[in-house]
């Protein structure tokens, strides 16, 4: 088994660790050079206290990555990737040496900057600093809520740490200072920062444009603090053995160290931070840590048969585990039942069951329509947990089956993130990473812009979560244009891999939910309004299902033989059925295309999208209260997009409509226009 904690180290065991730390500056030093590019200083400087964390602390089993209730390490501080490819390599992940001679190069394991689900044993996606110990928030978080729903007294399922490294400009920032200041506030205990101290940026020295007392405001936050020789391996131990030990306060350990240790002309230099050291630095730092002997690469073998202990110890500890877990399944086995279903990733049964209907005479804002939705799925669903950036009012977030989550309690269900938009969303990806939940979180549509850094992460490595994103438009009216989204839609729109789902009414926003829950490789944002809307009586009116909002685009309505087509999103979709009826009085029959999710109906058969939009109906008309910039793919040469291409203003939403010429009117006569220049 893992030595344990409370050993103090012997002379013996530091000369071991020493030789790991020096196996991995040997390694970090060799791939950059070897690809002439990466970045060498952090995982030189920080290689004493990575091996001190990983071969005395790290519960992990490198024959299985997933497993529930390993400890999560994040390399907050990306661009030292080296550091945790070569601690992948000495510690028996499925990661070859061969793999970190291809460090950087096209299809290897090891790229620039490490990718969750690319390479075993990655967490998390980093590079964006600060984005890993934000996402580790959501990590410990997540562990928490896990251990106080699930254990028992007699069986234990969920005991386990969360570690970082991060840098000084992860601690530069924002958004670390919106997330740890949350770690404090919920006194994540299990939560512990390892900060690589070495004054050291891209620029020069950190002075340049760093000077707080990190330490006290991390105290300021309600965390544990400490400072120690981060070359000093038995200081080291002792700092985590306290950390460790303090689970009423997460703890940062500030760790004093030399960037590019070892080299004698670069360390301590910003000339060690991003770029090779050069063959003959290469060399000069080998004889200056004695390895003057060692060829490329070279690793002794008695430094990786201790590092592969860890293939063992991990075998031991999931064993335990799988003990208790059969133990659990006897002893508690509905609890059992439903976190299987979770940690699998799977929907309990009847999730989807009926939602209540939404009345057709009773206008409702569709964010409103999402949280009684919400209020129906959160029950069915323990998965789901979210919640809102101060505006729960606003986003209908909350449920009443809710609690706040709080630093007592954190089986509530509910989480309060406060005014700050941008950790919300790397903590939301942090609960997606570590497993067991669907996350939600909610804002305005336009301070999605605070987030983006977050959202497109979670869109690269392909999360489940879902973003509710109210006061879609100008339709907010009064607050005006600094709440009123105009490019927003479209700017996301625009991000691989996430779904944008506006919903025109309350029944198309409960399918755009389920649409949700069920996209398992990815982000989905929905885009709410604050305004009510009809909700539409589709089998009075001769409308299609709402359950076609699945297809991401469908024919509403149409009259026969028609001869164009009006496309729209959202609250717009009510503005083109009012363009139809105008049109069919005067004779012109025209095609109403409800067209929710972009990405969804890209991933329909050709076949399909022709039949919503089939080449021969060339006047085609698109009405959505943002900017109209990409409408052209789908309108073509010959249609026409009436959008807004300026920020918005204060007044009555109608108001607003009307002066930006967001009118039914508007859209009947651009029709009528292109009917009779065609015809």
């Amino acid at each position: 088994m893992a030595v344990k904690a409370a050993e103090p180290l012997s002379s013996e065991s530091i000369e071991q660790l020493r030789g790991v730390s020096n196996a991995i500056r040997i390694l970090a030093m060799d791939a950059v050079q070897k690809a002439n590019s990466g970045h060498p200083g952090m995982p030189m400087g920080m290689a004493d206290v990575a091996s001190v964390l990983w071969c005395r602390y790290l519960k992990h089993n490198p024959r299985n990555p997933r497993w529930a209730d390993r400890d999560r390490f994040v390399l907050s501080a990306g661009h030292g990737s080296m550091l945790l490819y070569s601690l992948l390599y000495l510690t028996g992940y499925d990661v070859s040496l061969e793999d970190l001679k291809q460090f950087r190069q096209w299809g290897s394991k090891t790229p620039g900057h490490p990718e969750y689900g690319h390479t075993p044993g990655v967490e998390v996606t980093t590079g964006p600093l600060g984005q890993g110990i934000s996402a580790a928030v959501g990590m410990a978080l997540a562990e928490r809520i896990l251990a106080q729903t699930y254990n028992q007294p007699d069986l234990t399922l969920f005991d386990h740490f969360t570690y970082v490294i991060a840098s000084d400009g992860d601690l530069m920032e924002g958004i670390s200072h919106e997330a740890c200041a949350l770690a404090g506030h919920w006194a994540l205990g299990k939560l512990i920062v390892l900060y690589d101290d070495n004054h050291i940026t891209i620029d020069g020295s950190t002075d340049l444009a760093f000077s707080e007392d990190v330490l006290k405001r991390f105290e300021a936050y309600g965390w544990h603090t400490q400072h120690v020789d981060g070359h000093d391996m038995a200081a080291v131990d002792q700092a985590l053995q306290l950390a460790r030990a303090e689970r009423e306060r997460p703890s940062i350990i500030a760790c004093r160290t030399i960037i590019g240790f070892g080299s004698p002309n670069r360390a301590g230099t910003s000339k060690a931070h991003g770029e090779p050291l050069g063959e003959e630095e290469v060399k000069l730092a080998r004889k200056q840590l004695g390895l003057e002997d060692y060829p490329p690469f070279y690793v002794p073998e008695e430094v990786l048969a201790f590092t592969r202990q860890a293939v063992e110890r991990g075998k031991l500890w999931e064993a335990a585990w799988e003990a208790r877990w059969q133990q659990y399944q006897q002893r508690y086995p509905e609890a059992a039942r439903e976190l299987a279903t979770r940690l699998e990733g799977k929907l309990p049964e009847g999730w989807d069951a009926p939602l209540p209907p939404f009345p057709v005479d009773k206008p409702l804002a569709t964010r409103a329509a999402s949280g009684a939705t919400l209020e129906a799925l959160v029950p069915r669903i323990p998965a789901l947990i979210g919640g809102s950036a101060d505006l729960t009012g606003s986003n209908n977030t909350k449920t009443s089956s809710q609690k706040p989550i709080t630093a007592q309690d954190a089986t509530g269900g509910y989480i309060h993130f406060g005014v700050r938009e941008h950790g919300m969303g790397a903590i939301l990806n942090g609960l997606a990473l570590h497993g067991g939940f669907i996350p939600y979180g909610g804002t305005f549509l336009v301070f999605s812009d605070y987030m983006r850094a977050s959202v497109r992460l979670a869109a690269m490595m392909g999360l489940r979560l879902v973003y509710v994103f109210t006061h879609d438009s100008i339709g907010l009216g009064e607050d005006g244009p600094t709440h009123q989204p105009i490019e927003q839609l479209m700017s996301l729109r625009l991000m691989p891999n996430l779904w944008v789902i506006r919903p025109s009414d309350a029944t198309e926003t409960a399918e755009a939910w389920k649409a949700a829950l069920q996209h398992t490789e990815g982000p989905t944002a929905l885009a709410l309004t604050r305004q009510k809307l009809p909700v539409l009586d589709r089998q009075a009116l001769g409308l299609a299902p709402a359950d076609r909002l699945h297809r991401g685009a469908y024919v509403l309505v149409e009259a026969s033989n028609p001869k164009a087509v009006i496309l729209a999103t959202g609250s717009e979709v009510h503005i083109a059925l009012e363009a139809f009826r105008l049109l069919a009085k005067e004779g012109i029959a025209a095609r109403v295309v409800s067209m929710p999710c972009w990405e969804l109906f890209e991933l329909q058969s050709e076949d399909y999208r022709q039949t919503v939009l089939p080449p021969a109906l060339k006047i085609r008309v698109a009405i959505e209260a943002g900017v109209p910039l990409g409408w052209q793919k789908y309108v073509g040469e010959s249609g026409r997009i009436i959008g807004v291409n300026r920020f918005g203003a204060s007044a009555p939403y109608q108001e607003i409509y009307r002066h930006l010429g967001l009118t039914a009117q508007a859209v009947a006569d651009t029709v009528k226009e292109l009917v009779a220049t065609h015809f």
